[in-house]
């Protein structure tokens, strides 16, 4: 009795012993390190004009943002795609520029193109309502929108915390409906 007592103690000083794997550090990116990488990219912004979409975060302090796209979001807004140089140190994400009128003319967005219609109700990353509709039920949601929509038009969208994805139809001015 007394050698199973020894073996389960030293068994345990042992375990103890072991040392413990430190979680990983996260650190959040700030509008001031996008808006730099965006500068870097060719398009003037402040970095008050910098809106993340979502608390994005790295395993680095300072880690190199790079811009891989930026697309028009109305007459003076924008979206940009914006991922860590070193994939392993962030995951991908959007952030919404507000670059001031006139911005999407000849050459102020790289690879951009002309805004849509003013028929457009909802706009990438803008936030909305969602109205989901069941037989005795009526949820609303706040979403945001990962595709322009018009009028009638089914398009993605995402939970603010983007684990959530949903398909719905433009029913008005940031209002969409979805079927339970």
């Amino acid at each position: 009795m007394l050698q199973r007592r020894n073996i389960l103690l030293t068994v345990v000083c042992a375990a103890a012993a072991l040392p413990v794997p430190a979680a990983a550090q996260q650190y959040h990116l700030t509008a001031e390190q996008v808006a730099a990488a965006v500068r870097r990219s060719g398009v003037q912004v402040e970095s008050e004009k910098v809106s993340l979409l979502a608390d994005v975060v790295a395993s680095v302090p300072q880690p190199a943002l790079k811009v891989t796209s930026i697309a028009p979001a109305g007459s003076d807004r924008a979206m940009a795609r914006v991922e860590c140089a070193d994939s392993t140190q962030c995951l991908p994400f959007f952030v919404a520029l507000q670059l001031g009128a006139g911005a999407f003319g000849s050459a102020a967005l790289p690879g951009g193109q002309p805004p849509k219609s003013s028929a457009t109700l909802v706009r990438t990353g803008e936030r909305a309502t969602l109205l989901l509709e069941g037989a005795h039920v009526q949820i609303t949601l706040p979403v945001i929108c990962l595709e322009n929509g018009a009028l009638g038009q089914t398009i993605q969208l995402s939970s603010p915390d983007r684990r959530q994805f949903y398909s719905a139809q433009v029913a008005g001015d940031r209002l969409l409906r979805g079927r339970l």
